[in-house]
């Protein structure tokens, strides 16, 4: 099954990717039909757990919307059962080394390139394993998140690990490690030279790149400067920052 994240990477593309940590199906549907390329069910910092993940997946589904899953951490085990769950990605926080980034490619490989174990019991649907089998090294697509000082330190040589397909940078963790408040949407002129060296590094590898934003007017900004993996809306945000303007207009009277 060909795997439309990274195809457009292929092409040049940039994929524009909504966010759910909502553990509800119905809020996943939602999501998917409002015309995003990609999303992802976020295991880190959502309210999901395994079980609100599938029903996410399994309402994304009826739409040509790609599933991603962001683990809570580089755990092969929670690594293997996303995958085999249906996810076309996995997004892992915090890789800092190279030794992590090659551990992340393993989880999602099965040999002789990787340490994944096989068992797709969703992702096959239903007993198509072998189909399943001959294409998932190339479909699923790897992606580590660059989000502290360490990792900028070893940024060359986790872009060289073989298998990674995209680096996802998390705005606010690495603005801590960098002495920074916590945000999104950052400007500061030391963080947008770093933003620059991720981009030039990642392309000579043919690596995309991606962010987490906090506005559209800010991802459609990092778009044209040349990330090809933004996202924005998350879905719990929607919600509470929709309803406290509803309120907000109706408390003026």
């Amino acid at each position: 099954m060909s795997n439309p994240v990274k195809d457009a990477w292929k092409q040049g593309r940039a994929v524009v990717n909504g966010w759910l940590g909502i553990p509800s199906a119905f809020s996943a549907e939602l999501m998917a039909k409002a015309g995003f390329d990609s999303l992802t069910v976020d295991m880190q910092h959502g309210i999901q757990d395994y079980m609100s993940t599938v029903a996410c997946m399994q309402a994304i589904q009826a739409h040509p919307v790609t599933p991603l899953v962001r683990v809570p951490w580089l755990e092969q085990g929670i690594i293997g059962k996303v995958l085999d769950a249906g996810a076309m990605g996995v997004i892992c926080p915090m890789i800092n080394t190279p030794a992590e980034a090659k551990a992340l490619v393993s989880a999602c490989r099965y040999a002789p390139v990787g340490t994944r174990s096989f068992g797709p019991v969703r992702a096959a649907i239903y007993g198509q394993g072998g189909a399943y089998f001959d294409t998932a090294n190339d479909d699923i697509a790897v992606i580590a998140m660059i989000e502290t000082k360490q990792a900028l330190d070893n940024l060359e040589a986790i872009l060289d690990v073989p298998g990674i397909d995209a680096i996802y940078i998390g705005p606010s963790d690495l603005g801590i490690t960098l002495g920074l408040p916590p945000r999104l949407d950052r400007e500061e002129p030391e963080v947008m030279t770093i933003y620059e060296r991720l981009l030039k590094e990642a392309a000579k590898r043919n690596i995309a790149v991606g962010l987490h934003n906090g506005t559209p007017e800010y991802a459609l900004k990092m778009i044209k400067m040349g990330f090809r993996f933004t996202t924005v809306s998350n879905d719990a945000a929607l919600v509470g920052v929709g309803a406290l303007r509803d309120v907000a207009v109706m408390r003026k009277g």
